[in-house]
């Protein structure tokens, strides 16, 4: 079953790609399965529509022709020189409410939301919940991404047009400016290694991880994925010994070793998921991966590699976000499979307990929503979102689940607060450590 719709953003992107290259606000009218009822399916209408059919040896052929051949990366082990842990129990415990950086000194207070069909960032100032300012950014700006040591906010681009690049662009946190974008093939997500050296460039369409300078962009090295269609979230072991990266067309997972800057394995999944965002328990016994379509998080054994389980959450689960405490995980469910999107969907918030593994409270969003990316404030009292297909962006009390909501139009994403505690980035929206 299908029907036609018009589309912008995350489909609108895949649709642009199809059909050349149209004005960076445009729609485009494309016939889309109305419901995701099917990993195969979705998987298959998705690898076709972003990859243009291209098979695993050809994505390898791609990376060597714009980057040169694959070869071992003249890095560091990323675990060797990274921070030693707050607290050996708890991987979050330097990121607790109000713990800030010297290095955060003096920045904005402020809520950065990118948005896929405007191609700006929307500032918003969290005390007075009020959009303030629109940034002129990229085309297809995904995600607002925190560097490493502190001192940047990066915006990640999709590939927004068939042959076409994206780009990254900083924006300076005291000043809340846009610097000059950089080229590259396709930045869809960013992460950083624990040890600071390298920025990994998530390059979705290309089926490749890019190690790059943190501040330059420069290319030190890649590793292809191969069988990894839709290389998206990631997240990292406790001692920085590896990352596993989520394949959201190919229900599969990718263990990349950070020691030896290699592909370790790539994890099938038992039948029916579609994983999006990944987090590591505190004290690193498991990590959870939201699936979109089965409506919860799959838990897996990152050190053998495996599938422990699956605890139900909501429609769509998608984004994850600890506490600053750490003893609960916030699960956004996006409320809908359809892979277009619905305004006022059965969106809502999952609280899981990371010690029992339950879910202790689930808020929802008066009148339906799409609540999709995001992070805590500072002091944790508030969840900030994004409503990606209700052109919203909520702020949800921590306390009671009740929910404030600031128009911004269009398709927000991958929003951040800024600043955070915590005494670097691993990347995303401000996985801190």
């Amino acid at each position: 079953m299908g029907k036609q719709v018009r589309l912008r953003g995350w489909i609108g992107v895949a649709a642009l790609a199809l059909t050349g290259s149209i004005g960076a606000d445009s729609g485009q009218s494309f016939t889309i399965p109305t419901l995701c009822t099917d990993a195969g399916q979705c998987a298959a209408f998705c690898r076709g529509a972003v990859e243009h059919g291209r098979a695993e040896s050809d994505f390898i052929a791609l990376a060597a022709y714009q980057l040169g051949p694959e070869k071992p990366m003249d890095l560091p082990a990323a675990n060797m020189s990274m921070p030693a842990p707050v607290d050996p129990k708890n991987v979050y415990a330097g990121a607790g409410a109000g713990m800030f950086s010297p290095a955060v000194a003096g920045q904005l207070s402020r809520v950065y939301s990118p948005n896929l069909t405007t191609g700006k960032v929307d500032v918003i100032d969290p005390e007075t919940f009020k959009v303030i300012e629109s940034l002129d950014a990229i085309r297809s700006p995904e995600h607002i991404v925190p560097s490493w040591d502190l001192q940047t906010l990066w915006v990640s681009g999709d590939i927004s047009y068939g042959g076409g690049h994206a780009d990254v662009m900083p924006i300076d946190p005291r000043t809340g400016k846009p610097g000059a974008a950089i080229e590259v093939p396709d930045s869809y997500n960013m992460y950083f290694t624990p040890d600071g050296k390298s920025a990994i460039l998530v390059a979705e369409a290309m089926r490749r991880l890019e190690f790059r300078d943190p501040h330059t962009m420069a290319l030190q090295g890649y590793i292809d994925t191969p069988k990894c269609s839709g290389i998206n979230h990631a997240d990292f072991s406790p001692d920085g010994s590896y990352a596993i990266f989520t394949c959201e067309y190919d229900n599969a997972l990718a263990k990349i070793d950070l020691v030896h800057h290699a592909l370790v394995e790539t994890l099938y999944l038992s039948p029916g998921h579609i994983p999006q965002d990944i987090r590591v328990a505190p004290d690193g016994s498991a990590f959870f991966v939201a699936d979109m379509l089965r409506d919860g998080l799959v838990v897996i054994d990152g050190n053998i590699f495996g599938e422990l389980g699956f605890i139900p959450t909501g429609v769509g689960a998608h984004g994850l976000y600890p506490s600053r405490d750490g003893t609960k995980l916030y699960v956004t469910n996006r409320g809908t499979h359809n892979l277009a999107g619905v305004k006022n969907g059965q969106g809502s918030v999952s609280v899981l307990d990371f010690a029992t593994r339950k879910v202790v409270a689930t808020w929802t969003i008066p009148g339906g929503g799409s609540p999709d990316m995001g992070n805590l404030s500072a002091d944790g009292k508030w969840l900030w979102l994004s409503g990606r297909y209700d052109g919203v962006i909520y702020a949800f009390n921590t306390d009671d689940g009740s929910v404030k909501t600031i128009p911004v139009g269009g398709m927000p994403h991958g929003l951040t607060v800024w600043p955070q505690p915590g005494r670097y980035s691993l990347g995303h929206t401000g996985n801190m450590r």
